[in-house]
C-alpha cells in the first residue's frame, strides 16, 4: 500500500491527512507529483520511452516522474524518481514552476537536472522503460504530440522554445 501526504491547492501539506494510492482523493486535496527534465551539460536531453504495458506505452517522455510518498518533500521525490528511472544520483536540480492539475486532484512541481553523466550509463527502471535516448533541443522541440506524452511536456517544449 502506497501512502501520500494531502495537499491543499497552495501546495501546503495537511496535517495528519494520509491519502492511499487508487483510492478516490477527496474534493479539496490533491496528491503530490515530481518531474525532473535531464539536459546533459553537451545541451542534449533524455528522452525514456515507456514499457509498452503500461500507459502511453511505447510513447517517449522527457522526464522521470512520480508520486511523492508520505514524509518526502519534493525535492526528496524528484531525486528518488530520478535515481529509480534513470539510475542518475544527482542532488542540484532547479524547481522549474509548479502546475495544478484539478481533474487528477494532482500538484505537479517540475525540476530540471543538468548533469555530466556519462550518456551510456543510464539504468531503465524494468517495467517503466524499454529505451532511451539523447536528443538535441531542436529535436525535442519538434517531436510530434503523438509521440511525447503528457500535456505537462508540452509546457516544458514552450519554455525551452524561450
Amino acid at each position: 500500500m502506497e501512502l501520500w501526504d494531502a495537499y491543499d491547492g497552495n501546495f501546503q501539506k495537511i496535517k495528519d491527512t494520509v491519502l492511499i494510492r487508487g483510492e478516490p482523493i477527496p474534493e479539496g486535496l490533491y496528491h503530490l507529483v515530481c518531474s525532473v527534465l535531464v539536459r546533459h551539460e553537451d545541451g542534449s536531453y533524455l528522452l525514456m520511452q515507456r514499457d509498452i504495458r503500461k500507459h502511453w506505452g511505447g510513447m517517449w517522455e522527457a522526464t522521470a516522474a512520480g508520486s511523492a510518498l508520505q514524509g518526502e518533500t519534493p525535492l526528496d521525490c524528484a531525486m528518488r524518481e530520478l535515481f529509480e528511472e534513470t539510475g542518475l544520483s544527482e542532488t542540484h536540480l532547479t524547481e522549474l514552476g509548479r502546475v495544478i492539475h484539478p481533474q487528477h486532484r494532482s500538484l505537479y512541481v517540475e525540476y530540471l537536472c543538468v548533469t555530466e553523466c556519462n550518456k551510456n550509463s543510464i539504468r531503465l527502471q524494468e517495467g517503466e522503460t524499454k529505451d532511451y535516448r539523447w536528443v538535441s533541443r531542436e529535436e525535442l522541440v519538434a517531436m510530434p504530440k503523438t509521440e511525447l506524452i503528457t500535456s505537462r511536456m508540452q509546457v516544458f517544449l514552450e519554455e525551452l522554445q524561450r
